[in-house]
């Protein structure tokens, strides 16, 4: 991990987004490169729109800078790049904390037996709620290293889209849903094979928590190392494509 990243992403302070804090926006996410100057300049109109009509709220202590903002909007912004932003119309609120958060857990078997415990989060996506952050690990997301939580919330507010997240997120017309859940299906078998053998991937294993964590963990690899992701599973790769209209792979 670098140690001066933090820093720097705190020192730039940014006003409706002056080119030369743009430029530095860019230079420190290598998600963003290889887009070309029509790319990015909708990616600016998007951030634009995302910092004027997102509400941000900092929590814990956190004191919230407009810089901040921008670290968030612009990576937010890279997966409806060819989308727009009326596809983040159920996400109106982000709230920001400094760090990872604990959460209280509560589960009920299927022999009725109930199961409570703590546990540490970096992000969360309510339903019918706002999008938690956690600052700490948004400094350390966008580095083209497989690690993305605004991506990775974006994701869970994408599969929102039809009622549910259940791994299928809107899909666009002449995407078939039915082939859209075997592609993913076979993915989500194929890498729990992979980790009860204890073989390597590029794949976060948190993936396998439910569908709707695995298209937000491969979408955070789609982005962030897209090779990865079309070696492992071309399949998935391949519909990502369909769906975000955008290869990133083609231009990193």
């Amino acid at each position: 991990m670098n140690i001066f990243r933090p820093a720097r992403r705190r020192h730039l302070v940014l006003t409706n987004l002056i080119e030369a804090d743009w430029l530095w926006l860019l230079e420190h996410h290598p998600i963003l490169s290889g887009l070309d100057t029509t790319d990015l300049e909708r990616l600016k109109e998007l951030v634009v729109l995302f910092l004027e009509k997102k509400t941000f709220e900092e929590a814990d202590g956190l004191n919230m800078m407009d810089a901040m903002k921008a670290v968030i909007a612009i990576q937010a912004c890279l997966p409806i790049l060819n989308l727009g932003l009326s596809w983040y119309r159920n996400w109106k609120t982000i709230v920001v904390v400094p760090k990872r958060f604990t959460q209280n857990r509560r589960q009920v078997d299927r022999s009725g037996v109930v199961h409570e415990w703590k546990e540490q989060d970096i992000g969360q996506s309510w339903n019918k709620g706002p999008v938690v952050l956690s600052w700490e690990d948004v400094e350390d997301s966008g580095w083209a290293d497989g690690f993305n939580v605004v991506i990775h919330e974006a994701a869970h507010r994408l599969d929102l889209l039809d009622g549910a997240i259940n791994g299928r997120p809107e899909l666009h017309a002449g995407m078939s849903p039915q082939f859209w859940r075997d592609v993913f299906l076979a993915a989500f078998q194929d890498l729990e094979h992979r980790i009860r053998r204890g073989l390597r991937t590029a794949v976060d294993p948190y993936a396998l928590e439910n569908a709707g964590e695995f298209f937000a963990v491969v979408s955070e690899l789609f982005f962030e190392q897209p090779n990865f992701l079309q070696r492992e599973y071309p399949d998935v790769h391949d519909l990502l494509v369909q769906f975000y209209r955008q290869d990133p792979g083609q231009r990193l």
